[in-house]
């Protein structure tokens, strides 16, 4: 274990030293967590070490317009472009003057396939603790919010916040953590809500009724029947609680209709074992849900499906609204579109999503040269090492922001709303509140587009207009 620890401090942080003591040998003999610590406005703070992969000093970052506050802008390390965000202004911590010359503090973090560097105050040293002494986190322990604390422990006669950089940039929580999750709620009676009791109440039954109403079916008959309906109304149930606790897929009137006629074809396909028993049947059961081409460039084909679901707008500005924009590629394929569309409008897209390292590297995205040589072509322009990329008119269009669509949004009034898919994603408070604001921001001549398995309410005061085979909404 201490060869093992020792090589990935090696590894990933070569340039910071251990702090000596008195009692090196007999700390060692018990240390099982190595942090990298440093200091916010003052405070001492820490980040798992197997984070980090160096420490470095820069400055000069090339600025990229569009991009959040605490986006500095982005810094060659050795041949890759990385984003650079100052943590201090991301935890709204007050960062003081400085000149442009001034070299910054940087730890060069990774989580998952992404690389990154964050801005600190200082840094100090890795320093050695026992995993079971970290404690849980408490608010008065920091200046930001607790969610992104993994806990503090004391070092050194030091108090060190631990962050949890899974967590600040919205990496997923681990299996076993869900899992534990699901097992209690699916089998806690109370977990199951009455909405979703409802919906299960609705699900496709097998007893045919005569235009009276009365079932002319045998009592042996009926009972079997409605037998059969209880267990499909409980399966469906236990369907809607792991599609939650997997991938936070709420079920709701929303898309509910979507939902039975699934459930319809998934009891086909898997005989007698519906449940869904981890992420793998989650996905196969939501695979035909989503809206076509979602993260992912779009097809001439569609894009010219969406060219005609827009309608005539005359705007100098027309205002959009793309919650959930994820990686950017349906952005940057909305904004292609819109360019043809309106010509001679200025188009000004607010693309939002709360996966800070999406809309961090959604400026920066290169697009392959196949898809560049497409309908993209007229939208394209080359960069100095041969990759391809949008034209400054596209990037200017698009504002990426870090934003959770369910809070407070100051947007101004909107021509376009779209938001495919990403309603399914909230829970039903949720849902409700975001669908009221789409009735507060968009324009009385204003377009929403959602996602194709999802429908609008009747009370939300939205008229559904078809084209094709894609729907839109306008408003009453």
């Amino acid at each position: 274990m201490e060869t093992e620890i020792m090589a990935a401090e090696n590894q990933q942080v070569n340039t910071v030293t251990e702090d000596d003591s008195q009692n090196k040998k007999e700390a060692i003999a018990v240390i099982d967590f190595k942090m990298v610590t440093f200091s916010l406005s003052g405070k001492d703070y820490a980040i798992d070490i197997m984070n980090v992969k160096e420490i470095a000093k820069a400055g000069r970052f090339t600025y990229v317009p569009n991009t959040l506050q605490f986006v500095l802008g982005v810094y060659n390390l050795r041949g890759d472009i990385i984003p650079i965000l100052d943590l201090r202004l991301f935890f709204n911590i007050e960062v003081p003057e400085h000149t442009d010359n001034k070299l910054e503090n940087l730890l060069i973090l990774s989580v998952g396939e992404q690389t990154f560097g964050v801005v600190v105050d200082k840094i100090d040293k890795v320093v050695g603790v026992q995993k079971n002494r970290i404690q849980p986190p408490h608010p008065l322990f920091g200046d930001i919010n607790i969610k992104y604390i993994a806990g503090v422990v004391e070092a050194n006669k030091r108090l060190y916040i631990l962050l949890d950089i899974a967590k600040i940039f919205n990496s997923r929580v681990s299996d076993e953590e869900k899992n534990r999750k699901l097992v209690k709620q699916v089998f806690t009676q109370d977990s199951i809500s009455s909405d979703v009791s409802q919906i299960a109440a609705r699900a496709p039954v097998q007893a045919e009724e005569t235009g009276t109403g009365k079932n002319t079916a045998e009592p042996a008959a009926a009972e079997k029947t409605s037998a059969g309906n209880d267990k499909s109304a409980q399966e469906l149930k236990f369907i809607a609680e792991s599609l939650k606790n997997y991938r936070k897929f709420s079920v709701s009137p929303l898309n509910e209709s979507w939902v039975n006629s699934r459930f319809t074809s998934w009891q086909k396909e898997r005989g007698g074992n519906t449940q869904l028993q981890n992420e793998t049947d989650a996905d196969d059961f939501l695979k035909p849900f989503w809206s076509p081409y979602s993260g992912t460039w779009w097809t001439k084909e569609y894009a010219d499906d969406i060219y005609k679901l827009l309608p005539d707008n005359t705007a100098k500005q027309i205002s959009v609204w793309n919650p959930g924009c994820g990686k950017g590629q349906e952005t940057y394929s909305l904004a292609c579109v819109l360019h043809n569309r309106y010509p001679g409008s200025k188009i000004r897209i607010y693309a939002q999503d709360i996966d800070l390292l999406n809309v961090s590297n959604a400026p920066l995205l290169s697009v392959p040269a196949e898809t560049a040589a497409g309908w993209f072509a007229p939208f394209m322009t080359k960069k100095a090492n041969g990759e391809y990329t949008f034209t400054q008119e596209i990037k200017d269009s698009i504002m990426f922001e870090y934003h959770d669509c369910v809070n407070t949004n100051a947007l101004p009034v909107i021509d376009l709303i779209f938001a495919r898919d990403i309603l399914s994603l909230l829970d039903e408070k949720g849902q409700n509140a975001v669908v009221n604001d789409f009735g507060e921001k968009i324009k009385g001549n204003g377009t929403v587009i959602i996602g194709e398995n999802e429908a609008l309410p009747p009370s939300a005061g939205f008229i559904e207009k078809t084209v094709g085979a894609h729907k839109a909404y306008s408003r009453k």
